[in-house]
């Protein structure tokens, strides 16, 4: 089947699947005497091919008495059944068998290769005998730890322990004596399976007593029925003693009380904290009941949020609570009640004669805005409170809504000297009198004069104003001024011309279409009936001569039914709708037979 050429004696041959197994006999040469002598006899798998062989391995194999054999000394004999082979020589036999998984596992322990022999393990699980996975991956975690490698280790021990609450005990209390508990605090089983608390509790106290961030973030990442959260809320209130001031401590601290459902006393140290959880904690708690003598501190801390979560929950803290505990930071009282008035103008009414202070004083940019629309504020109250602070705008305002347009207005001339804003007013009042008076007070001002000329034409005769200035008084920009208002006037004319034709031509459509209407004819037939005797309007016989009046409104009348008129007009009128003042109607029809 095969032929191929060696440079060794074959000394055996053994069949082994579809390769051989062969016994070859080698000599060499001694390096120390140079002298040709007998090598140790190699047993070696190759690989058959057509006219050449391929090795697939080669081992040399160390028999007594090796120096002194011949060739014909070796024998190779097989067991088919076993896969044992047998070499035998004068004074040893040697069995050689196939390598398993075990001797491969073997082997990588024996080199240290844990991570190579556990994979290995893992996937011939079913038919390995000498080894244990669990065996191989203990050995592996201890190597790590010889080695330094404490937080592989670790991390290797949730694949390796999984489950095994003894072992990973076991585990923990090795990595505490070499000083590595934090190493496998982060790989800590938290949930199926649960270690002892003790376990927890001394790894907490590790961190606790050396590193407080690390601390804070294990008591944020592990539920809180691992440990005794007893001890370890006492053992972090000892170390505050030492440091009452750690923003880390008192904020885990306030984390501890949350999980022990203590949540008055965390809701206090966010607070001190200012901490940005402090909104959530009370939603989600419903603590509306433990805050209400807390307001001021949340608003200090965030007045919007504060605010905000206070009128999303009215039900629970009224606004007069509300209200009642800012009264001595009215900074804060104006910050609630304004967005409270934003919210519904009708809710905080009562306190409306309260906000005109709280804006006159803190928010004067918003005081115009809410005095133009709260209803329920006293305006005499207001226009006290913006005459004492000399509040211009408002003072005109509040002057012109209670109908003291006159001193509005001139305080607007007097003390804003600004006559758009002047004119502006006299335009939204559309009053004469204020017209008057506005011309009065600026004919002396030729700047005021201007300003009038420029904006008064469309609703004053600027003939008024013209009439009454000084002659040989300089104004600035008359010439302009006079050709607007002429531009203006013109504008006037061609609007009204242009509105005429359209009225024209609107009259003469509607025309048209009413004689149209008129024209057409009117049924009438046996169910209408006279307006004055209320008979049948025809006769019932057809032969018989009958008049009958019919009017454009649809009423009908025989001829000797209606009144005579005492008018010289033919015209003749409906008596229904001329007595109902609807209008007289022109009789369109008389039917005659």
């Amino acid at each position: 089947v095969f032929q191929f050429d060696t440079e060794f004696f074959i000394s055996g041959l053994a069949p082994l699947c579809d390769q051989l197994v062969i016994l070859s006999y080698v000599k060499e040469i001694s390096e120390k005497t140079e002298v040709e002598c007998c090598a140790r006899p190699r047993l070696d798998i190759v690989q058959p091919l057509p006219e050449s062989c391929e090795e697939i391995s080669s081992d040399a194999l160390t028999v007594r008495g090796f120096q002194e054999n011949e060739c014909r000394d070796y024998h190779l004999e097989y067991s088919e059944g076993e896969s044992l082979f047998y070499i035998i020589s004068p004074r040893d036999v040697v069995v050689a068998k196939e390598r398993d998984q075990d001797d491969h596992i073997d082997w990588l322990l024996e080199k240290k290769k844990y991570e190579e022999a556990l994979m290995a393990a893992e996937i011939s699980q079913k038919t390995i005998k000498k080894h244990k996975i669990l065996d191989i991956g203990l050995a592996y975690i201890n190597h790590l730890v010889e080695k330094g490698e404490y937080d592989l280790a670790a991390r290797k021990c949730q694949k390796i322990l999984g489950k095994n609450t003894e072992l990973w005990e076991f585990e923990v209390y090795k990595f505490k004596e070499i000083g590595q508990l934090k190493a496998i605090s982060r790989y800590l089983p938290r949930r199926d399976p649960v270690l002892k608390p003790l376990i927890y509790e001394m790894v907490l106290h590790e961190f606790l007593e050396s590193d407080y961030e690390g601390f804070a973030t294990l008591i944020k990442e592990w539920p809180g029925d691992l440990y005794n959260n007893t001890i370890i809320v006492q053992a972090v209130v000892d170390h505050l003693k030492k440091d009452p001031q750690n923003r880390t401590l008192l904020r885990t601290l306030a984390e501890l009380y949350t999980y022990d459902q203590r949540y008055g006393r965390a809701l206090e140290i966010y607070l001190t904290l200012r901490h940005k959880d402090v909104f959530q904690l009370i939603h989600k708690h419903n603590l509306f009941s433990s805050i209400k003598d807390k307001i001021v501190l949340l608003m200090d801390f965030d007045s919007e949020k504060a605010v905000d979560m206070l009128l999303d929950n009215e039900d629970k803290i009224s606004i007069d609570r509300v209200v009642e505990e800012l009264e001595n930071r009215p900074e804060l009282q104006h910050v609630y009640l304004h967005k409270l008035f934003k919210r519904d103008h009708h809710k905080g009414q009562r306190y409306h004669e309260k906000q005109i202070s709280l804006y006159a004083e803190y928010d004067r940019p918003n005081l115009l805005p809410f005095l133009r629309d709260s209803t329920h504020c006293p305006l005499e109250k207001a226009l006290e409170i913006c005459q004492q602070r000399n509040f211009v705008e408002e003072t005109v305002y509040l002057l012109s809504r209670m109908g003291n347009s006159r001193s509005a207005l001139k305080m607007i001339m007097e003390e804003l000297q600004d006559v758009d804003k002047a004119i502006e007013f006299a335009k939204e009042q559309d009053d004469g009198e204020l017209w008057e008076d506005l011309i009065l007070y600026s004919i002396d001002k030729p700047p005021f004069i201007t300003g009038l000329l420029n904006n008064i034409g469309t609703h004053v005769d600027p003939i008024l104003l013209i009439h009454r200035i000084k002659e040989g008084m300089e104004i600035p920009n008359l010439r302009d001024s006079l050709v607007k208002i002429l531009q203006d006037y013109n504008l006037q004319i061609l609007l009204r011309e242009g509105c005429k034709k359209i009225l024209v031509a609107d009259s003469l459509s509607l025309l048209k279409k009413m004689h149209r209407t008129q024209m057409k004819g009117v049924l009438v037939d046996e169910e209408n009936i006279c307006e004055s005797c209320l008979s049948p309007i025809l006769p019932s016989d057809a032969s018989r001569s009958f008049n009958v009046v019919v009017f454009h409104c649809r009423h009908m009348f025989h001829k000797e039914c209606l009144p005579v008129s005492n008018t010289v007009s033919p015209v003749q009128f409906c008596n229904i709708c001329s007595a109902k003042h609807r209008g007289p109607g022109s009789a369109i029809l008389e039917m005659k037979k």
